[in-house]
């Protein structure tokens, strides 16, 4: 059985991963103290970048279901408990690693989903999520029901959209470029794209 403060530990630790958007395990061997309070600053208001120990996280990783976590926990961890946009936190350890090499990504949990250091790799080169979802709102041709469903998305189901809407731009593109369309087919055109669009839109929302 656990003494009281380690279960005081994975309290706290649980409660963390349940109270952040996401959380990212990394190595910090070799960073001096001086690096690791700048990484701190970098992640923003609220968010923070703790070492914890093996043992006692993989006990709350399997409190809170992410026992998928367990293979990451080894040598010297620290987890980036990160709020808000998780895409802005994954941006600061990206760029602190390329200054700092040191610094190594392992993986972690991004929407409730464990993910690989890959996935934290390619989260940090989205766009902010309220730039990205601005463009799909205006991409929905002012259909407010659906814009409104977008917003409540994962980020997983808004950059899906988002590479749907960028394929059929690149689709339509060379079609344009052939012919000018005479009216009855760029009236046809005009209903498909809406059509498109609002398909893709109801998938996203509906998954939200």
């Amino acid at each position: 059985m656990p003494t009281q403060a380690k279960a005081a530990a994975i309290d706290e630790i649980s409660q963390r991963f349940q109270n952040s958007s996401a959380a990212v395990l990394t190595e910090y061997r070799g960073l001096t103290v001086a690096q690791l309070t700048e990484l701190r600053r970098s992640l923003g208001a609220g968010s923070s970048y703790a070492v914890v120990k093996n043992t006692l996280t993989k006990r709350a990783a399997d409190e809170v279901g992410y026992g998928d976590l367990a293979p990451l926990l080894n040598g010297p961890t620290a987890i980036a408990f990160l709020e808000g946009d998780p895409v802005e936190g994954a941006k600061a350890l990206r760029d602190f690693a390329k200054a700092n090499p040191l610094l190594v990504v392992k993986g972690g949990v991004v929407d409730g989903r464990t993910v690989d250091a890959s996935e934290v790799t390619r989260l940090a080169d989205v766009e902010p999520r309220d730039v990205l979802l601005a463009k799909l709102a205006g991409a929905m041709k002012g259909n407010l029901t659906k814009a409104a469903g977008l917003f409540q998305a994962p980020l997983s189901q808004v950059a899906r959209l988002a590479a749907a809407l960028q394929e059929k731009k690149a689709a339509d593109a060379p079609a344009e470029a052939a012919a000018p369309a005479t009216d009855d087919s760029a009236a046809a055109d005009t209903t498909t794209d809406t059509d498109t669009t609002d398909a893709a839109a109801d998938d996203a929302a509906g998954d939200a």
